[in-house]
């Protein structure tokens, strides 16, 4: 944590004076408000961020509400500036957030029970703690194909919640550049080629894009039905 401070005049010329969450608190030049607040020990739930990869603000899980914005701002990639006052928990935020995970939940599959990524699955996770149950709204579900022709991954583009952080991973780290995003609105999806099924060799002994898969879209086809370790997570009442 960064030491408090109780004026201008004991924080260094470097430092930038942020008051979060009602408490003053020095920032670093460049770091952003999500930075900041992890390194204040304040939780902000993220589901497109990793800190290995390139910030997008895609998911919007993790806005926050800064006075004197119009709107809610994504705090994995606002820089922090001088005398910003930053509200991380606000109703206004906790409603934004139940909503952003409730339309998720309303277009992914109600398969929690028998999915293979169960209890690691980090859009359950963050619905328990947001005390979202089953979501209010109704919209059209995503049905794709089962994706299992791969000899290293398996796709179920069903529960893909459009993170790309696959997309970034294989472009960031692996340098392989095999997803992009195609289609417009409800239609888009990660894909492959032409919109073909994944099968390359390049994914062979490689699986950066599987591990930071928050949700079970993919799969190592021989862990597949394996037991996952990881806390039970129950939806609050």
């Amino acid at each position: 944590m960064l030491p408090l401070f109780g004026g201008d005049e004991n924080l260094s010329v470097d430092m930038i004076p942020v008051t979060l969450n009602g408490t003053k608190v020095s920032a670093q030049p460049g770091m952003t408000i999500l930075e900041l607040a992890r390194e204040n020990g304040v939780d902000i739930p993220t589901l497109c961020y990793r800190p290995e990869l390139t910030p997008i603000g895609a998911c919007r899980i993790c806005v926050v509400e800064v006075e004197g914005s119009r709107t809610l701002v994504a705090s994995c990639h606002t820089p922090v500036a001088a005398n910003m006052v930053i509200h991380t928990h606000s109703p206004k935020v906790l409603e934004a957030r139940k909503v952003i995970v409730e339309l998720l939940l309303a277009s992914h599959p109600d398969v929690c029970l028998v999915c293979d990524k169960a209890n690691t699955c980090e859009l359950r996770k963050i619905a328990a703690d947001l005390g979202v149950g089953l979501p209010r709204f109704r919209v059209k579900k995503r049905y794709h194909p089962l994706e299992d022709v791969s000899p290293y991954v398996v796709r179920d583009l069903d529960k893909c919640i459009l993170c790309r952080r696959c997309l970034r991973a294989c472009h960031e780290i692996k340098k392989a550049d095999v997803f992009a995003i195609a289609y417009r609105g409800f239609d888009s999806k990660v894909v492959v080629d032409q919109d073909q099924p994944l099968n390359k060799s390049v994914c062979r002994d490689c699986d950066v894009c599987i591990s930071l898969c928050p949700v079970g879209a993919l799969t190592k086809r021989e862990e597949r039905f394996k037991e996952k370790k990881g806390p039970p997570l129950f939806i609050k009442a």
